[in-house]
């Protein structure tokens, strides 16, 4: 167990590292689908059909997850998840066939699911440990992960087959692990301060009270992750086909939408150490709803530009605090719990939007961002004597 506060600076690096590598490893995926797509001669249906193995894995995982952590130690659990993944990405390029890449797809699901779990309930209790709010940092290394693996994966695809450039992300998957896992292994999860170990180790037993508060954090989870995956598949869709952008511009729709909520997450704890845990989910939800009312009603492209880099500001700190405010209450379960919910919401997001954009228009479709963002400070506002404690 780390003992002193340069263990825990350490534990901190490892986990840091283990956020950015999930971040890079999924979105070096993602940027290989068109190719992968070609390579099975699937339909959109079909590989829509396929890309919801990776969502059915990484939400039937979480809840399990969550048990693992709490028999075997959240620590160890990332680290075999960490692996699985590395090892998982190397699958979809090998496969010939829909179906084939849909059930590869579920293994890839299950690690990206399971190490969302293992290491928010590790970083849950060095957040407690420390007694600092960093819990942001995290989310951040994340999203910078994701835009390192994109980037490089765009450079990339006309050099490399899906099949070199994914065991590439194998090899440096592993590698990391490797390296940042020594750390994780070598310590067990930190107790915080004002927890006995022996309560601390203790099967938590919740009261109905609580179940629901997690619940509660869920939602405020959801209701944001519902606004990342909304804009990622249906950005730059609004920018091109309302309102007559560039291809290449209506590209960089979600890219000033990810930077902002990038900006944001890194400057995440000294804006939780400043307004605390309610103002920043109450104000986050309010700017994030102002935000998308802007970039999705906004007749100019430059105007909706901002208002994705606005939202990409508000929603940035709310999904970390819901995430590490259920473990705290719950511990892994909570977690899980959460986590389950806000993948949910980042899953209900694109298909929601397009079923409102043929019943009304898209633009009207994307408002709904707005009102889930609302939704998620209304509830920060109603939960804030639980949040700030």
């Amino acid at each position: 167990m780390p003992g002193n506060g340069h263990d825990l600076a350490r534990l901190r690096i490892a986990l840091t590292t283990f956020f950015a590598l999930d971040g890079f490893i999924f979105a070096g995926w993602v940027v290989r689908i068109p190719a992968i797509k070609e390579q099975t001669n699937a339909s959109a249906s079909a590989l829509g059909l396929a890309l919801l193995g990776v969502s059915a894995g990484a939400v039937v995982t979480m809840i399990l997850t969550g048990r693992l952590c709490r028999r075997f130690g959240s620590h160890p659990v990332t680290v075999v998840c960490g692996v699985l993944l590395s090892l998982s990405v190397a699958l979809p390029p090998l496969t010939h066939s829909a179906a084939a890449l849909g059930a590869v797809l579920l293994v890839f699901g299950a690690a990206y699911g399971g190490i969302n779990v293992a290491f928010n309930s590790a970083a849950v209790d060095l957040v407690a440990a420390l007694r600092r709010p960093v819990m942001p940092s995290f989310h951040a290394a994340f999203s910078l992960g994701g835009m390192v693996g994109a980037g490089l994966g765009g450079l990339v695809a006309g050099s490399l087959s899906p099949t070199r450039h994914l065991l590439g992300l194998t090899v440096i998957g592993l590698a990391v692990t490797g390296v940042a896992g020594r750390t994780l292994l070598r310590y067990e999860a930190p107790v915080p301060p004002d927890r006995g170990q022996d309560k601390e180790r203790a099967p938590r037993r919740l009261d109905a009270r609580t179940r629901t508060l997690v619940t509660v954090f869920g939602l405020i989870a959801l209701c944001t992750a519902y606004g990342e995956g909304a804009l990622a598949d249906w950005g730059a869709l609004h920018l091109e086909q309302d309102l007559d952008a560039h291809p290449g511009v209506a590209a960089a729709g979600y890219s000033c939408f990810a930077l902002a909520m990038t900006i944001g997450r890194l400057s995440g704890t000294t804006l939780l150490e400043r307004l605390g845990r309610t103002r920043t989910v109450v104000a986050g939800g309010a700017l994030a709803a102002g935000g998308m009312l802007l970039g999705s009603l906004a007749p100019s492209v430059w105007a909706t530009l901002l208002g994705f880099a606005v939202t990409g500001l508000g929603l940035a700190n709310i999904f970390p605090v819901a995430i590490e405010r259920a473990g705290a209450l719950a511990g892994p379960s909570g977690v899980a719990t959460a986590s389950t919910l806000g993948y949910g919401g980042m899953l209900l997001g694109p298909p929601a939007i397009g079923f409102m954009a043929d019943w009304f228009s898209l633009p009207i479709a994307l408002t709904s961002v707005a009102a889930l963002a609302a939704v998620a400070a209304l509830i920060g506002v109603t939960t804030r004597h639980t949040a700030e404690r």
